[in-house]
């Protein structure tokens, strides 16, 4: 299926190597937007979808997307044309290391679903393969990019592996970007940790959330949590 429709936009994924899954629609949703970002980078948009979500949800008056991949970030466009919110969206063909020597803005929320390598993970599709690989986008170079671009008072998002949590923030700290709220996924209330979704921010907040979501209980048995957090995209939600 190429065209993915959601309650307010729809999203063309035939181009893209990395297709819809959760972990964009989680961290699209999830995103904390209590400090009414101005501006919003996405990096490596894929189809948009991340930004797209952060359109809908906040008043930011320039949410701007960084893609590598021309199919991606032709696709992207296209999405982003055909979105209620077109006038606000902008989609730049880069890398991030690109990007980040000549930085127009600062941004109020930085968001990324970073490619990773699952070591498991390897298909017969050589550019999904890349799109999955971590050397498309090392964590350090991310956090360094974030802490070059983010606001006074902005936020950093990301969704990663769990395994990779601890890492990630040891990195983060070193940037001196500190957790705000974190929230570990699973996908059925037996199963084991999968994801986590990390917030930064530049001041350190002694009692952060942290907490835990479950996706379903059964094959699609959505958690109510899991229902509140996605029911304003998902048309069946």
């Amino acid at each position: 299926m190429s065209k993915f429709q959601f309650k307010q936009f729809s999203i063309e994924q035939d181009r893209c190597a990395m297709k819809i899954g959760t972990d964009g629609v989680l961290l699209g949703a999830w995103t904390p937007i209590e400090n009414n970002p101005f501006r919003i980078l996405d990096i490596g948009t894929g189809t948009g979808i991340i930004a797209l979500m952060l359109a809908q949800r906040s008043h930011a008056e320039q949410i701007d997307a960084l893609e590598i991949d021309e199919e991606a970030y032709e696709q992207a466009t296209d999405n982003f044309e055909n979105a209620p919110w077109n006038d606000r969206m902008f989609c730049f063909h880069a890398g991030l290391d690109e990007f980040v020597e000549e930085p127009e803005d600062e941004y109020d929320l930085i968001v990324s679903n970073p490619p990773f390598y699952q070591e498991d993970y390897k298909s017969n599709n050589e550019q999904r393969d890349l799109a999955r690989f971590q050397d498309a986008m090392p964590f350090e170079d991310l956090v360094e990019a974030a802490d070059l671009l983010l606001s006074e008072n902005g936020i950093f998002s990301v969704i990663i592996p769990f395994k990779e949590e601890e890492k990630f923030i040891a990195l983060a700290k070193e940037f001196e970007l500190f957790p705000t709220k974190i929230t570990r996924v699973k996908g059925t209330p037996t199963t084991e940790i999968k994801r986590s979704l990390l917030a930064f921010s530049r001041n350190k907040t002694p009692d952060f959330i942290t907490d835990e979501l479950v996706i379903e209980t059964a094959r699609h048995q959505y958690t109510p949590e899991y229902i509140e957090l996605t029911k304003d995209f998902y048309l069946k939600m």
